[in-house]
C-alpha cells in the first residue's frame, strides 16, 4: 500500500489500536464455597483404554466429584454416557464422600439435561430421591466448576501416568486408594490445608445418606425366549430355561444382570455384568436344566422302528 516503513512500527501501531476493537475482556468473581453448599462433578475420559477381561480393552469414562469446601474427591469408572451410568457413577462417589450437599453441579450432560437449563426426568427422580437441589453450568463455562476441573488435572498428572491395570475392577480399586492416600491427603495448594482434615470440619453442614440408596437400574420386562437368554449391551446372558414363555422383569446394575419372575417372584438369573463385548455368559445351573428338559423330550418321542425287508417290498429292485 506504499508503506516503505519497518514491521516493528506496524506491529506497534497495531498494538496500540487493538485494545480498542478487541472485545471486553472477562472478569471473575473469586468465590467462596460455604459447608455443605455444594458437590461439583464432570466426566474425566482416560488416555488409554480399560481392561475388561477376555483380551479386550474399552473405552471409560471416570465421574469426578469434588466438594466445594473441603475440595475432598471420589471417582468412578463407568463404560456409558447413558442416564443409568452416570448416575450410578455419581450415587457411588457421593457414598464414597460419606454426606449428601445442599446442590450437585454437573455439566449439561444430554442424558442429564433436558434442555434450557432443566433436568431430564432419570436425573431429576435421581435428585429427588436424595433431596437435593441441582445446577447445571452455562455452555462452554468450564470455571463455573473449576474445583473438579482441577482436581481431574491432578489425577492426570498424578494417578494416571505409569500405571497398568488387570482389568476394571482393579482400576477402580486402584483409583479408590489414589483418592484415600493421596488426592484426600495432601496439602491442597490454594487451602494450605488437607482436604480430609476440611471434610471434618465440613461433616455436620452435609446431610446423612438416605437409608435406601436411589434407584439407578435399568429395567424392562420381557417374555422369556424359547432361546432362553436376554441381550445386554451386546452380550447374552442365559435365563431359567423353566420360565419359557413367562414374563420376567430385567434389573442391570454396575454390578449384576438380576431377572425375576412376574408372577411368581421366582429368580430367573443372576450374573456378574461382563462389560467385553460379544460374550454368552450361561448360568451352570441354567445349562443342566435345558440338557435335561432336551433329554425328558427326546424320551417322550416314540419312533417306530421297521425291518429293511418292509422298504425291499415297497421300493421295486
Amino acid at each position: 500500500m506504499g508503506f516503505d516503513g519497518g514491521k516493528t512500527l506496524v506491529y506497534d501501531y497495531v498494538a496500540e489500536l487493538r485494545p480498542l476493537y478487541a472485545p471486553r475482556p472477562r472478569t471473575f468473581q473469586r468465590t467462596v464455597y460455604r459447608r455443605g453448599e455444594l458437590l461439583q462433578f464432570d466426566l474425566w475420559q482416560p488416555r488409554a483404554e480399560v481392561p475388561v477381561g477376555h483380551g479386550q480393552t474399552r473405552r471409560g469414562w471416570v465421574v469426578v466429584a469434588a466438594l466445594g469446601f473441603s475440595r475432598a474427591g471420589a471417582g468412578t469408572l463407568i463404560f456409558s454416557k447413558e442416564a443409568p451410568d452416570i448416575l450410578a457413577g455419581l450415587w457411588r462417589c457421593i457414598e464414597r464422600v460419606g454426606r449428601l450437599p445442599e446442590t450437585l453441579v454437573i455439566d449439561r450432560e444430554g442424558a442429564l439435561h433436558a434442555g434450557d437449563g432443566r433436568p431430564s426426568d432419570a436425573f431429576a427422580a435421581f435428585c429427588g430421591q436424595l433431596k437435593v437441589g441441582w445446577h447445571f453450568c452455562a455452555p462452554a463455562d468450564p470455571q463455573a466448576k473449576g474445583i473438579v476441573e482441577r482436581l481431574q488435572g491432578y489425577i492426570e498428572t498424578s494417578f494416571e501416568p505409569g500405571r497398568v491395570f488387570a482389568n476394571h475392577l482393579d482400576f477402580q480399586d486402584q483409583l479408590d486408594r489414589w483418592f484415600d492416600e493421596r488426592a484426600n491427603r495432601r496439602v491442597h495448594r490454594t487451602l494450605r490445608r488437607r482436604p480430609i482434615d476440611l471434610l471434618a470440619e465440613e461433616h455436620d453442614a452435609l446431610r446423612p445418606l438416605p437409608d435406601r440408596s436411589p434407584d439407578t437400574e435399568r429395567r424392562w420386562v420381557l417374555r422369556v425366549p424359547p432361546d432362553p437368554h436376554v441381550r445386554v449391551d451386546t452380550n447374552d446372558y442365559s435365563l431359567d430355561p423353566g420360565l419359557v414363555g413367562r414374563r420376567v422383569e430385567i434389573r442391570v446394575n454396575q454390578r449384576e444382570i438380576i431377572g425375576v419372575a412376574l408372577d411368581t417372584g421366582e429368580l430367573a438369573c443372576r450374573h456378574t455384568r461382563c462389560f467385553a463385548r460379544h460374550k454368552t455368559i450361561t448360568a451352570l445351573e441354567h445349562a443342566r436344566a435345558l440338557k435335561t428338559q432336551r433329554r425328558g423330550r427326546r424320551d417322550e418321542i416314540e419312533v417306530q422302528s421297521r425291518p429293511l425287508a418292509h422298504y425291499d417290498a415297497l421300493i421295486p429292485a
